[in-house]
């Protein structure tokens, strides 16, 4: 898929509030500095579409870019970011829910996880919470860049292992690079894929 256009639209915290439109939705979230805004400039080719930022959780709002005028990528704010108050991250987590459970138009959630890590409880809970209500994800692979070409791959199926002790079916993964554009041609071909079968139906 070539991304001819993409262009910010709006921010918001209350998903009600979203572009009224059936356009699908491919949502991006994980853990604060993640590199979650870096893999949307990447996958979309635009140095500075979302706004990355050295301090952990600055994404505080769902933020939706157009691509090609035919498709959403939506931004959602990071989770599991310590030094918020309890009042803060119970906001943030009403609405982070509120847009995964409430949004029809969310076509795929991409969670994010930096490959360096050994696999987070809070990710952990997070993929298990979605796959208790049948919200369609995918993992992606953040930063493999760091690794090694054999430590890269052998940390990513290391992390298969722990998920298939509680799951009988992983979902889709990629392996991704801010860096080097690693992963961009296959995410945004599983995208494409996704639209063309919305698009025959």
């Amino acid at each position: 898929m070539i991304i001819k256009s993409a262009e910010f639209q709006i921010s918001n915290s209350d998903y009600r509030k979203c572009p009224d439109t059936t356009l699908p939705e491919y949502a991006f979230i994980g853990r604060s500095n993640v590199g979650k805004s870096s893999l949307i400039n990447m996958l979309t080719g635009r140095k500075a579409l979302a706004k990355t930022s050295a301090t952990p959780g600055k994404t505080l709002l769902i933020n939706h870019f157009l691509i090609n005028g035919e498709w959403y990528i939506v931004d959602l704010p990071g989770y599991g970011f310590a030094k918020r108050s309890k009042d803060s991250r119970d906001q943030l987590r009403r609405m982070i829910q509120g847009y995964v459970l409430g949004r029809e138009q969310m076509t795929n959630l991409f969670v994010l996880v930096d490959s360096r890590l050994e696999p987070q409880k809070i990710d952990l809970e997070f993929m298990e919470w979605l796959g208790e209500n049948g919200v369609p994800f995918s993992i992606v692979f953040t930063k493999m860049d760091k690794l090694g070409k054999v430590a890269g791959p052998a940390a990513v199926e290391s992390y298969k292992r722990v998920l298939l002790k509680t799951w009988e079916e992983l979902p889709p993964i990629f392996m991704t690079s801010s860096e080097d554009a690693r992963g961009r041609e296959e995410l945004l071909d599983y995208i494409d894929s996704i639209n063309q079968q919305l698009k025959q139906r």
